[in-house]
């Protein structure tokens, strides 16, 4: 949809690789503005040359995205560079999947729920102002596939994820009222992280690989990427709440 988001700006968590970086390139391509964040300023500022070259004026604001300084930081950026914010996509988590639930240590529990369901949670709450002051927003927000399935060595992803997709719809229903629409993406794309976890586990890869009715992962750019610009546009203007499975057929509800 190009021009679908002229005029607009947002906000990415995340967005110097991967499911991120895929949905900066798509939002740059239908003539967002553009905030990116993460936690290696080398990273985005290789992102932010290519978004440029694709016509986004592109901001970076590297940070952790467990810190809600960090938050605020980006979201005043946004503010002070484009008059505001749109469209908030909060992407951006870490974690060390393929532990048994009995091995978990606190440290993995803290570093997955930080960076995800607090960084989500920060990033909203810095948000909110301005997308009431813009008369409305869009936020997108991630789930994934182990949250609803409860997938082994998981548990903490899993309890991180679905506790975003509550907060979520909770958002959904609170912030309405101000025009602001709220839903959630569960991805099957091969980012940096899945690539180095299904190469270390083949059998797993190729189970994974099976229970996908289209046969392969998702790119972040061409499969992920449209999916995040409809709930960004307004062509998803009455749309809040949902979560949306873009997996390619691997959860079907």
């Amino acid at each position: 949809m190009p021009g679908e988001l002229v005029g607009k700006s947002a906000l990415i968590t995340g967005a110097g690789q991967g499911i991120g970086l895929g949905i900066a390139r798509a939002f740059a391509a239908a003539g967002a503005n553009l905030v990116i964040t993460g936690r290696d300023p080398a990273k985005l500022e290789r992102a932010a040359v290519e978004l440029t070259a694709l016509g986004a004026t592109t901001v970076v604001s590297a940070g952790d995205s467990a810190d809600p300084a960090a938050a605020q930081r980006a979201v005043r950026l946004a503010e002070d560079r484009f008059e505001g914010l749109d469209v908030l996509v909060n992407n951006a988590q870490s974690s060390k999947p393929g532990v048994p639930l009995e091995e978990i240590e606190e440290a993995t529990l803290r570093l997955t729920l930080e960076s995800g369901f607090f960084g989500t949670f920060h990033h909203m709450q810095a948000a909110f102002p301005l997308m009431v002051a813009r008369g409305g927003g869009s936020i997108i927000n991630f789930g994934s596939r182990e949250g609803i399935f409860g997938g082994v060595g998981f548990a903490a992803y899993a309890a991180t994820k679905e506790a975003i997709r509550g907060l979520s719809r909770t958002a959904a229903r609170e912030w309405g009222r101000h025009g602001i629409r709220v839903n959630v993406i569960c991805p099957a794309a091969l980012s940096p992280a899945a690539v180095t976890y299904l190469g270390e586990h083949p059998a797993e890869a190729e189970m994974y690989r099976r229970e996908i009715a289209l046969g392969r992962f998702g790119d972040p750019e061409g499969d992920i990427g449209p999916t995040a610009l409809f709930l960004a546009s307004d062509a998803s203007r009455y749309v809040t709440g949902q979560t949306v499975n873009v997996d390619g057929g691997q959860m079907m509800l």
